[in-house]
């Protein structure tokens, strides 16, 4: 039975609901159950109507960066909301995409630069649309045994004997000489062209000096390897430890619990997590068409109030449920790792080289941060690692960076469910922006680990700023 069946038989009287399930040939459930009063319609403040289309699949890939839509299904947060979901782990990136374009999942977990990507038209066109960011930060860098055994030959090592972070790429700028020098290519994996982690293992690679390569769709070329010192194929982020494993990759930036699971396996060693390369960054975002929010628009709100709940969840009381989300997410069909390796990152420490485990309390946010506020300053910055490596492919002004993240990011959609949840005495004021004075902009960023500060109200100005990569109307 799916879920809301389960649910449906909840409300019946106990013999009902025994021959019920015996008629299923199943045993009847002996675990407290909720009174059937309390599975009554969902609370509502009258704001939002009832949920136009309350069955629902959502589609997610196996990272810990799922989690809230496992929490608000497992918590029944959703079924709060008058939804019955069901969550369904996808083969991989596009296709989840495609499925969310086709109608076949109602939305999905996604990339953050997946509904820009879509919505200008790099790769499947479609009007692709967030109004809840899922999490920041949880991303990491790693690099094979043999790598990490060349570049530990440059980074400076602390009075403890341990190397000092952050580890710059400017350590592995040896490493791929020595390659070039011996007609080897030096290869990278990353999860998709407009992943955050694309974005991130650029970023990390041009504050180094080494060219991660450009984009050129106007010339049909959509490799991102022009000019490049370092290759990034795309590689599902499962498979991430065994291509490395294999030999196929030399590296790779990936979600957890993929860096972790290099660490355990003992075959690489996570060099830097996307904190260092930029505090507070935003990761994943759930997305869903233009059509379906138009077109279910009570339901699209009900579905974010339930994730906002989830989120809060996860980060409330100094991360005092991360015990218990590991175990959930440790099961097959959500993230489908061990215990302990998801635990390494998940409850607030990271292990980069075998034994060097350090304290990393904000590794994982879910909602501290205002983590789950659609930003526009967020979009733009998207939308600016783009243009910077080509896949937007002409220059732009900066108003139609302004137009393109306003029209996928929907912070508009996210404030009537904060506000509804705040109506109904679920979450106080205090845990969201002030909607009254919200911009959508946060105010100028410096925390990278290059020191250049971005200001996401002037896109072009902060384009101009970078040695490696496309300004102006520069081509590759």
């Amino acid at each position: 039975m799916n879920r809301r069946q389960v649910v449906k038989g909840l409300m019946l009287t106990p013999l009902a609901l025994a021959l019920s399930l015996a008629g299923c040939g199943k045993e009847a459930p002996t675990e407290t159950t909720t009174p059937a009063a309390e599975m009554a319609a969902p609370a509502t403040t009258g704001a939002v109507g009832p949920a136009e289309k309350p069955d629902l699949k959502f589609g997610f890939i196996k990272l810990t960066d799922m989690a809230p839509l496992a929490i608000a299904y497992e918590k029944r947060f959703f079924e709060d909301e008058g939804l019955y979901v069901t969550l369904e782990a996808q083969a991989n990136w596009k296709v989840l995409l495609d499925r969310v374009i086709d109608g076949q999942l109602d939305g999905a977990h996604m990339l953050a630069g997946q509904p820009l990507g879509a919505t200008i038209g790099f790769g499947t066109k479609a009007d692709i649309i967030t109004a809840f960011s899922m999490d920041l930060n949880g991303n990491g860098i790693t690099v094979s045994n043999a790598v990490w055994n060349e570049m530990k030959k440059h980074i400076p090592m602390g009075p403890d004997g341990k190397p000092v972070h952050p580890i710059k790429a400017d350590y592995l700028k040896p490493v791929v000489e020595a390659y070039k020098k011996a007609g080897k290519p030096f290869n990278m994996g990353m999860v998709f062209p407009v992943s955050t982690h694309n974005y991130e293992l650029r970023y990390w690679l041009a504050a180094g000096d080494l060219n991660p390569g450009y984009y050129a769709p106007d010339k049909g070329d959509t490799s991102g390897q022009i000019k490049a010192d370092v290759l990034l194929p795309v590689t599902p982020p499962p498979q991430m430890p065994a291509t490395m494993e294999a030999g196929t990759i030399n590296g790779y930036c990936v979600g957890e619990p993929w860096n972790q699971q290099a660490v355990f396996k003992g075959i690489g060693v996570p060099v830097i997590t996307d904190y260092e390369i930029w505090k507070n960054n935003p990761e994943k975002v759930f997305g869903v068409s233009q059509a379906w929010a138009d077109k279910y628009p009570n339901t699209h709100i009900r579905v974010v109030k339930a994730l906002i709940r989830a989120a809060r969840w996860l980060d409330e009381n100094d991360n005092a449920n991360r015990p218990e989300a590991v175990k959930i997410l440790s099961r097959p069909t959500y993230v489908g790792a061990d215990e302990a390796v998801i635990a390494n990152s998940m409850t607030g420490t990271f292990e980069y080289e075998k034994g060097d485990k350090r304290d990393v309390p904000d590794f994982n946010v879910f909602f501290r941060h205002n983590a789950t506020y659609p930003y526009y300053s967020d979009a733009v910055w998207y939308l600016g690692q783009m243009r910077r490596w080509g896949q937007i492919p002409e220059a732009k002004p900066d108003s139609w960076y302004m137009d393109v993240a306003k029209k996928v990011y929907r912070p508009d959609i996210y404030a009537q469910a904060a506000k509804e949840l705040i109506a109904e005495g679920k979450m106080s004021a205090a845990d969201f922006p002030d909607f009254a004075m919200e911009t959508g902009f946060k105010p100028p960023q410096s925390e990278f680990i290059d020191g250049i500060t971005y200001d996401g109200s002037k896109p072009n100005a902060y384009l101009e700023q970078f040695k490696i990569g496309l300004k102006g109307t520069g081509k590759p």
